[in-house]
């Protein structure tokens, strides 16, 4: 149970938050020089001075009392057009005031206030509105947004002043409940229309996903220059006469499978706002990594699933703290609408804290290498956006590897080399990206399709 002076205190900061009337500059102006005149007056015993001190006092104390009680009593309705907007795109704020006040609201002025990161107009004048109940008691204001960083902003309260008509005293009023408006990372556009692998020892490039992605046969082909030996279907060769190699299976429903580096190995819980500024940026241009690739696989018809090395923030829950290689269920995405549902979820996604050791050591008692990587199932291509790992981190990416195929990593200059070893070791690719410019001749690289366009 809260404590009661607690209360006390939310109760007083929200009133005085919705009912703050103070003096203007002009208003202390003539309050001081009131105080002033007052105190000469009482030396020098003239009763003139102490009469115009005196209505310079109260003149200021009255004007307060009287916007104090006829504050602007309004009712907002706000709306996003449109309400989830990529980073460096732009949105329409759509306001619609009504009057509620027995009088005519003029001379007022507005103002919204949105949380850091989102930058509104300035205060301006509110338009006439008549009394509640007449023809005009309603406006619509707009402005417009341009949001720099991704994020979920609370855009809200709308701030509306009122002064006396000398401008002695002035009274904001809040009016409306904040709102969130969704900033998705960036995405750039990937070429190709699904991914083709390389497996480890060999050039050549299978099609995950066919122009025919339904056929479910296991066939054998000729043999290649560049196919791997162990691929060699040698009771087909003898019917054949010839050496022939397995062809893989088109699956109907192809799945790949995203790893979310969001411990930045004791960097986490600082929040996005508070890392060094090397890590800052890291992070940012991880989450717009694995928002492109993400967004291509799912159009391309894949089932996205992605794994944090962190609690789950992209499927939250009571349980979900250990990481989705220990015990965290991962979040997964499919077609159609995969791939919003995947931008609004990363839209949120801050570095968390590293689970105790005690805690992945009971995780790894229940649950090994959590049942996320279906040993029993195909390895499936794995993703893994890497900023800075820790070593346990690096075994878990080691011990997942055999899961992978391919295994690429998307490293930064912030992953030391010998993480970086170890996980070349293990099967990974790792690939230094230092901006997202360069994504797209890294995709054509490590997706497969510039060689499959070669083949």
């Amino acid at each position: 149970m809260r404590d009661s002076g607690l209360v006390t205190a939310d109760w007083y900061t929200r009133l005085a938050a919705r009912f703050a009337t103070r003096l203007t500059l002009r208003g202390w102006v003539i309050l001081a020089a009131g105080v002033v005149l007052f105190a000469n007056a009482v030396l020098v015993n003239s009763r003139d001075m102490l009469f115009v001190a005196s209505l310079m006092i109260v003149a200021p104390l009255v004007a307060a009392g009287y916007v104090s009680l006829r504050p602007a009593r309004v009712e907002v309705t706000r709306v996003f057009r449109p309400p989830i907007v990529p980073v460096g795109g732009e949105s329409v704020v759509s306001l619609q005031l009504s009057n509620l006040s027995a009088t005519p609201l003029s001379g007022a002025w507005w103002a919204d206030t949105p949380s850091p990161g989102v930058e509104a107009p300035p205060a301006a004048i509110l338009p006439l509105v008549s009394r509640n109940g007449a023809t005009g008691a309603t406006v619509r204001l707009e402005y417009t947004v341009v949001p720099r960083h991704r994020g979920v902003y609370d855009v809200g309260p709308l701030r509306v002043s009122r002064q006396d008509p000398f401008g002695f005293a002035r009274s904001d009023r809040t009016a409306g409940s904040p709102h969130d408006l969704i900033v998705t990372p960036r995405v750039t556009p990937l070429p190709g229309n699904g991914l083709a692998q390389s497996s480890n020892d060999g050039s050549i490039r299978e099609l995950v996903r066919q122009a025919t992605p339904t056929s479910d046969e296991l066939i054998a082909r000729e043999y290649r220059p560049g196919d791997a030996l162990r691929r060699v279907n040698w009771p087909a060769t003898a019917r054949h006469g010839e050496i022939m190699v397995r062809q893989e299976e088109q699956r109907s429903n192809p799945e790949a499978r995203i790893v979310l580096d969001t411990t930045l190995a004791g960097a986490a819980g600082l929040g996005a706002g508070h890392l060094p500024p090397h890590l800052g940026a890291g992070f940012e241009l991880e989450i717009e990594l694995a928002a492109s690739v993400g967004v291509h696989l799912l159009d391309a018809g894949y089932r996205v699933e992605v794994i944090e090395l962190g609690a789950s923030q992209l499927l939250p829950g009571d349980q979900q703290t250990l990481g989705g290689l220990h015990g965290d269920v991962p979040a997964t995405f499919r077609a159609p609408g995969g791939d919003r549902a995947l931008l609004e979820a990363l839209a949120s996604v801050v570095p968390v804290p590293w689970p105790t050791r005690s805690a992945r050591l009971a995780a790894e008692r229940r649950v090994p290498l959590r049942a996320a990587l279906r040993g029993a199932q195909p390895a499936l291509p794995t993703f893994a956006m890497l900023v800075s790992v820790s070593e346990a981190d690096v075994d878990d990416l080691v011990a997942l590897a055999r899961h992978c195929e391919p295994a690429v990593a998307l490293v930064q200059r912030t992953v030391g080399a010998p993480a970086r070893g170890r996980l070349q070791a293990a099967g990974w690719r790792c690939v230094e990206l230092a901006t997202a410019e360069n994504l797209e001749d890294v995709w054509n690289d490590v997706s497969g399709e510039r060689g499959a366009s070669h083949d």
